[in-house]
This record gives structure tokens, C-alpha cells and sequence, in this order.
């Protein structure tokens, strides 16, 4: 998604919305199946947190999805119109949150307790990199305050990004609850 919005291609914007239905589809598949899990086999201690696991982690990829289609959704809007400043730190993000997510999910399956504790401290930089996106996009209304819908339109975009790296801190969390039947919440060190 960050990719077409960086070269400005709609088609493949455009793809991108219409297969969010598909990844709609598959959590509702998994939901499901877990469910008939639960409720056929009656899993204890391990197995039932693997399966609460399971439920949630597919709802956390759903809503990434729902984040690669907003990007989507934003690139199609401004359809011709070019971007206000280059994305220098967005691609950045895009990259780190994808590494971030497959080592998360890579995490999950390995059952890798010390990888799903380190990787959310990945978060602390795409934080960082969202407050130096914002910090220029706000300079940039300063300068020329016409272009306030272009600046916004970037702005949710590193929004929706850094949003994704929360969401690979909840897998991570999920990991953790797996192996140790520990369920808390990761904060970040700003916190």
C-alpha cells in the first residue's frame, strides 16, 4: 500500500481495497474453526491459550489489512494531485512494520518468547519516526496553509503505520500469554 502511494498508482490501490474482503474472510474462517475446536476437542491450559491466541491474532491482521486499505483508500482519493513533501520516513515505517510483523508472526509460531519480547521495542522507533513525519508535515501547513488536505492525507497514512506496529506489540503479547499463561500488556519505554 505505502509502495503505490509512493509512486502514485491507483490500479494497484485500487486492487488493494477490493482484496481487503478476501483477508475478511479468511479471520471469519479461522474464528471459526477455533470456535469448532473449542468446542469439539475442549483444549486445556496450553492448547486453549494457543487457541485464545489464535483468535486474536487474527483479529490484529484483519485490522492491519484495514490499515493497508486505508493507506489504499487515501492514494485513490488523491488520485492525480502529487504528493505535498517526498516520503522519506514513510517508507522507513512501512518497511520496519513489515519486518516487525513477520518476525511477530514467526514469533507466534515458534512459540519464541525472548524474539516476542524484543520486537516491541521496534515500536519505540516507528513512534519516533511518526513524530518526525508529523513535526514536518506541521511545518509544511505553516509554510502554505492551503496545503492542509495534502499534509493530512500523508499524516494518516504514517498514522495508520504506526498504528500496525502496535498492533504486531498485541501478537507479541499473544506469544507471550501462549507460552506463559502471563497476559499483560507490553508498554512501550516512553510510557
Amino acid at each position: 500500500a505505502v509502495d503505490s502511494f509512493k509512486k502514485r498508482d491507483v490500479a494497484s490501490a485500487k486492487h488493494i481495497v477490493e482484496t481487503d474482503g478476501k483477508v475478511n474472510t479468511k479471520r471469519f474462517a479461522i474464528e471459526e474453526q477455533v470456535l469448532i475446536t473449542i468446542a469439539t476437542q475442549q483444549p486445556m491450559a496450553h492448547d486453549l491459550r494457543l487457541l485464545a491466541s489464535i483468535l486474536e491474532i487474527a483479529g490484529e491482521l484483519e485490522r492491519i489489512g484495514d490499515y493497508a486499505k486505508g493507506i489504499a483508500t487515501i492514494n485513490i482519493r488523491m488520485g492525480d494531485e502529487e504528493l505535498i513533501v517526498p516520503l522519506i520516513k514513510i517508507p522507513i515505517m512501512a518497511e520496519k512494520c513489515a519486518r516487525m510483523l513477520h518476525r511477530a508472526i514467526n514469533a507466534f509460531i515458534k512459540e519464541d518468547l525472548d524474539e516476542a519480547k524484543l520486537i516491541p521495542e521496534e515500536d519505540d522507533e516507528v513512534d519516533r519516526l511518526y513524530n518526525e513525519v508529523y513535526h514536518t508535515l506541521m511545518k509544511q501547513i505553516v509554510k502554505d496553509e492551503d496545503s492542509i488536505q495534502r499534509v493530512s492525507w500523508i499524516l494518516w497514512v504514517a498514522h495508520n503505520l504506526e498504528r500496525v506496529a502496535d498492533r504486531v506489540t498485541n501478537i507479541c503479547e499473544r506469544t507471550i500469554f501462549t507460552v506463559t499463561g502471563e497476559l499483560k500488556e507490553i508498554r512501550s519505554s516512553d510510557q
